[in-house]
């Protein structure tokens, strides 16, 4: 990506000024890229912003530094483990409390996004936001019909703004892989590429709508999670009309406790649907902080989760996703040797490691937090003891998982706020082993099968014509004995040169008996136990013709 190198200096400095201006000098000084200038704190007013809480000057300041720093504050918000009660109590206001803009700039975005007065669009629409977030803010409506629903604006100039900070964070992801020796492991640049990639995912409102759309069906009927209706007729690019929804917020936990919600089920379940979302649909919502996630208590003792705020998903490649689970159940049976060897298998870890090493590494980080429930285990000792884990074991980060492992921090953390006492190990691993179970199953490969169908048939239809061509050739080639010397006689047989032509047939053989086979017994032509022998004779000859 092109970046105007300029920008980097004046960015640093336009951030420095705003930590100084809200007396926070000494993230300044810690800060070695922004020591230069740090004479300014004696010209701004930072000495008198001292005088109110460390927090309150924090979400102030990265408030004003944009879309990316704001983002930031509400991923470490919900690690109330890792900060103290009053940083995280600020911070949380991140979550929907962020300064709105004014509501007559969201109706002139409404208007000239449908060419049409608001009255026009909406029986009613409320100037006053609901909620304002870093992003975009939302208001409440009624559509012609008398349906509530909630109208999400997407910020002025946020795509510029993010746009902005990108390339100062591309230009410090590229001064770190030049100059810093942990960066080939941590691969800064392609971190950078899959965040830019998700921002720009979450200001296109359209695409938010179709990850709600795709959630719900996914979620159809569920008494575990629900998910509002889009309207599309009311969607734009910068333009997002949903049902609204009435709930409890998720961090209202005493509020939760005296309507009488059953809060341990419904941290279990908030375990079953992150796992069901990332294993079982592969589509996963990625932004899971508790100003979009609500609590419907119609009945408290069955509560019902309620998400909103679509703009950032995620799903993962088949191979990742098939090493991911098996590391979690490895990891929940306590198998590290499992764990190291699927690092290594992966190509998390180079081919060189020692696998009895990486299972002790885990192990000793692993064991002293089992059995015990959240409340129980210190996450930041864990994390800076698997950080010196992977730097001893050349670990490389996998860009493509970042965006998981933020969720599974932010899942982890809404559960520690909810029901300290959750065992998340034991909820988790009945989970994982039915999805294994069912994914390793006949009846799931013969659906595959099925699914696959229809492409399969197009490559039969070719069958019959590549099989004339090559009995052809066989037919019109010559015979001859090739004449063989001294040398010849005596070499070993050349694997490479005239077993390929050997092992080509056979492959082509196998395959032929093993679609032959397959399409009998299919067919259930008789007698059907001559299918799957032939399907049986054409495997043993592809695995011989691959050995």
């Amino acid at each position: 990506m092109p970046v105007r190198r300029l920008r980097l200096p004046l960015r640093l400095l336009s951030i420095q000024r705003t930590l100084l201006r809200y007396g926070l000098d000494e993230i300044v000084w810690r800060t070695h890229l922004f020591r230069p200038l740090a004479w300014m704190q004696k010209l701004l007013p930072g000495r008198t912003m001292k005088r109110r809480p460390l927090g309150e000057r924090l979400r102030l300041a990265l408030e004003e530094l944009g879309p990316i720093y704001v983002k930031f504050g509400q991923a470490i918000s919900t690690r109330r483990d890792l900060l103290s009660p009053s940083l995280a109590a600020e911070l949380a206001k991140l979550q929907d409390q962020v300064p709105p803009f004014p509501s007559e700039v969201a109706i002139a975005t409404i208007e000239r996004a449908f060419h049409r007065p608001v009255s026009e669009i909406f029986a009613e629409f409320e100037r006053e936001p609901l909620a304002a977030a870093s992003i975009a803010q939302v208001h409440a409506a009624k559509l012609v019909d008398g349906t509530e629903v909630v109208v999400k604006i997407l910020r002025p100039d946020v795509r510029a703004q993010i746009e902005r900070d990108i390339e100062v964070l591309y230009q410090l992801a590229w001064l770190a892989e030049r100059y810093w020796p942990d960066a080939r492991r941590l691969r800064p640049v392609e971190v950078v590429e899959e965040f830019h990639k998700t921002l720009l995912h979450e200001v296109d409102l359209l695409r938010e709508a179709a990850n709600a759309a795709q959630l719900r069906r996914n979620f159809a009927g569920s008494d575990k999670l629900y998910v509002p209706q889009v309207y599309w007729d009311y969607c734009r690019p910068n333009i997002l009309t949903l049902e609204r929804i009435r709930g409890i917020p998720i961090s209202a936990v005493d509020v939760l406790v005296e309507r009488g919600a059953n809060i341990r089920l419904l941290a279990e379940n908030g375990v079953e649907i992150f796992f069901t979302q990332v294993f079982r649909h592969n589509f996963f919502h990625a932004d899971m902080h508790p100003g979009n996630i609500f609590v419907d208590l119609t009945d408290p003792a069955k509560p019902r989760y309620i998400a909103v705020d679509f703009g950032i998903v995620g799903s993962l490649s088949d191979e990742d996703q098939h090493y991911l689970a098996e590391n979690f159940l490895a990891f929940f049976r306590r198998d590290y040797r499992r764990v190291a060897e699927l690092h290594v298998d992966s190509g998390w870890v180079p081919p060189e490691t020692r696998v009895d090493e990486l299972e002790s590494a885990v192990r000793a980080v692993c064991e002293p937090i089992f059995d015990r429930p959240l409340k129980d285990i210190s996450f930041g000792l864990v994390l800076l003891r698997l950080f010196e884990t992977a730097r001893e074991f050349h670990m490389e980060v996998q860009p493509q998982l970042v965006l998981l492992q933020k969720t599974l921090l932010q899942i982890e953390g809404l559960g520690r706020q909810l029901y300290p006492e959750l065992d998340l190990w034991r909820t988790a691993k009945p989970i994982l082993e039915t999805w294994m179970a069912e994914r390793r199953s006949p009846s799931m490969h013969i659906r595959k099968l099925v699914e696959a169908w229809p492409e399969f048939a197009d490559d039969l239809l070719l069958l019959p014509d590549l099989l004339h061509r090559k009995l052809r050739q066989a037919a019109l080639i010559p015979q001859r004995e090739p004449v063989r010397t001294a040398r010849d006689r005596y070499a070993p047989r050349n694997r490479d040169g005239a077993g390929r032509a050997t092992r080509r047939d056979r492959q082509l053989t196998g395959g032929v008996l093993v679609i032959a086979g397959v399409l009998w017994a299919g067919l259930a032509a008789e007698p059907v136990w001559v299918g799957w022998i032939g399907a049986a004779i054409g495997l043993a000859m592809l695995f011989r013709a691959v050995r």
